[in-house]
């Protein structure tokens, strides 16, 4: 058992309570294009995921993962009962697991690995699709943005575990 001293915020960082799960996968294939729902998708190395406009080689934004806890958060903040994740475009909405922590991280989603590489900031498509206050609701709560290192099949269900 470690000591207090030893629990440094380096060692911190690498403790998780464990995995989250994929609760949704999306695609949009053009950049205005509503988003698509799927039960399976491929994530292609240094391109982002099959089918999706912004699938391209290079790029720090290849795929946008959120937090269904998020989007409760947001539901409230904007009196809605009910919000449909296909609003809020992002491709992998997951479950179990805070995203912001993974910062600095790799991490596998299925049988792919992504790197975190930053925030995905609300854009003015909230205000229009979520109404007035929709950005400011998003504000904190956009989740965040990814790379693809590796190859994979990604499923609803599927593990998403920090590579620590």
């Amino acid at each position: 058992m470690l000591t207090p001293q030893e629990k440094t915020i380096e060692y911190l960082i690498q403790q998780f309570s464990g995995s989250g799960e994929v609760k949704m996968i999306t695609y949009r294939p053009e950049r205005v294009a509503s988003p698509v729902a799927v039960d399976k998708i491929e994530a292609l190395e240094s391109q982002g995921l099959a089918g999706d406009h912004y699938k391209k080689n290079g790029g720090k934004r290849q795929v946008t993962l959120i937090q269904w806890e998020h989007i409760m958060a947001v539901s409230s903040y904007m009196n809605i009962d009910e919000l449909s994740p296909l609003l809020l475009r992002r491709n992998i909405i997951t479950k179990g697991i805070n995203l912001l922590a993974l910062k600095g991280k790799k991490f596998s989603v299925g049988a792919a690995v992504f790197e975190y590489t930053g925030e995905c900031h609300p854009c003015s498509r909230m205000e229009e699709n979520l109404g007035q206050g929709g950005y400011n609701a998003m504000r904190g709560h956009g989740g965040i943005t990814c790379r693809v290192l590796s190859s994979g099949s990604i499923a609803i269900g599927d593990a998403i575990v920090p590579l620590v």
